[in-house]
């Protein structure tokens, strides 16, 4: 059986490649670093995190992305399993030690018997003997090789500028002022009630940082960029706030399940950290991607109280990601609809998020093994979070109309389903304990589901 070529090594290549590796079939993993490095990425690794460290929520009951771990989990998902491997302290959510998760996904894939890795650029369009290919460069797909997909689909590939937050080392952290506490003290997967950094503002405190933020200098943008949209759900902080003077205590700052041990009263406003490492020693500042200037970064960042002597580990940044006007170009089990030899998975395809970029490399990996096996693909139920976030890729959400954007998955992109309007003992639910009863019955669905794809030996 001729090797399925995946060109890129980040989550969605890495994935792609063990989902086709583990059911036999062999693999060249072609990832150019460090022969070529990108304006993100730090090291060689495979799978490294260039932004946040978190796989957000791990409650597949009740949060969209937790169902999707848990259905990645049942699909025998490397991310999900050295995500586990790697984890970190973050309330409710799945965090890792972004170097230890790096490690363990580059030593798994090279130790696999049918994986090779191939450190090189391929630049341009792979060559026509590679008769099955996935595309898998992310959003910071080197130029030649956007340049030649851009000229074979004949679409301009759609972009967004994606921000980085900063790190703070943890013994620099005040806390004689600053506290742990998960937000209303809700336990993680791995216990922890209080896995959240806080540093407390007072109303005064609060005006005079976002006063100094809105005033702060801002890299420029290069000409080309000028018109190229932020993603809502990755905003610079300043961006944010200059969207009203409250903007940020009703997002990244907003103070409400978290009380001062001090005062015994909640903050007017609120700085979270999370913790970045194993060890325990770095934090990054959560929701505070930026796009200021570094001197500005450090300066203001020191006006949150508990961050007053703070030092930076890395400093925040904003880059430019670019990715495909899916929905148009690519078929339902992501094959490039100009050249189906090539399919495509990750960020690059227009999902948003670590977890769903490795979602469709799985999908990716599957389909194309199966393919190459002489079998019809068959794609995931919609009524699954892989099956809707495939939908959402390939066009599904496209049907009444609107433009395509990038999209972390979310209940929002699953079949209706009716919810319940009364307890087991009789008693009329209300619309916060319905809506929580609505998003089980779909998780229920979709594990059920799920379960019937996978069983029958679908793109398995």
């Amino acid at each position: 059986m001729d090797p399925i070529h995946i060109i890129g090594g980040g989550l969605a290549g890495s994935e792609a490649a063990w989902q086709i590796a583990e059911r036999g079939g062999r693999v060249v993993l072609h990832e150019m670093r460090p022969v070529r490095m990108t304006d993100a990425h730090k090291t060689e690794g495979l799978a490294e995190l260039v932004c946040s460290n978190s796989f957000r929520s791990d409650d597949w009951a009740g949060n969209a992305v937790g169902l999707l771990h848990e259905e990645m989990r049942r699909c025998g998902s490397l991310i999900m399993a050295c995500g586990d491997k790697s984890q970190v302290p973050a309330g409710a959510a799945l965090a890792v030690d972004r170097d230890g998760f790096s490690a363990a996904v580059t030593a798994a894939l090279e130790a696999h018997p049918n994986v090779t890795i191939m450190r090189e650029e391929i630049a341009g369009l792979p060559p026509q003997d590679w008769s099955s290919v996935i595309v898998a460069t992310g959003p910071l797909t080197a130029p030649p090789l956007a340049e030649a997909i851009r000229g074979l689909t004949g679409e301009g590939e759609l972009a967004f500028f994606d921000a980085i937050a900063p790190i703070v080392h943890r013994e620099s952290i005040d806390f004689d002022v600053a506290w742990m506490q998960s937000r209303y003290d809700k336990e993680g997967p791995g216990g922890d009630k209080a896995a959240y950094v806080n540093c407390p503002m007072d109303k005064a405190q609060y005006e005079a940082f976002l006063d100094a933020l809105l005033a702060a200098p801002k890299t420029e943008f290069k000409e080309w960029e000028a018109n190229t949209p932020y993603f809502e759900g990755c905003l610079p902080i300043e961006v944010m706030a200059s969207r009203g003077r409250d903007t940020l205590r009703f997002g990244p700052m907003k103070p409400v399940g978290l009380t001062d041990p001090r005062t015994g009263r909640r903050p007017w406003a609120v700085v979270q950290l999370r913790q970045d490492n194993a060890l325990g020693t770095l934090f990054n500042m959560v929701g505070f991607q930026t796009k200021l200037k570094h001197g500005a970064q450090t300066d203001i960042f020191r006006m949150i109280p508990g961050l007053q002597n703070a030092v930076f580990a890395r400093l925040g940044g904003i880059h430019r990601n670019t990715f495909l006007n899916s929905p148009k170009l690519l078929d339902p089990v992501l094959r490039l609809k100009a050249e189906p030899r090539l399919r495509f998975a990750g960020q690059i395809t227009g999902c948003e998020g670590y977890v769903e970029s490795a979602a469709i490399g799985l999908l990716a990996g599957r389909f194309a093994l199966a393919e190459r096996r002489g079998e019809t693909p068959v794609p995931p139920p919609a009524t699954t979070a892989l099956g809707a976030l495939l939908a959402h890729v390939t066009g599904g959400h496209l049907e009444g109309g609107g433009t395509f954007q990038p999209m972390n998955v979310n209940f929002g992109l699953f079949p209706p389903i009716e919810p319940p309007t009364h307890t087991a003992d009789g008693k009329r639910m209300k619309g916060e304990e319905r809506g929580r009863a609505k998003k089980r019955l779909m998780a229920e669905r979709a594990l059920t589901d799920l379960a019937g794809w996978v069983g029958g030996g679908a793109a398995v």
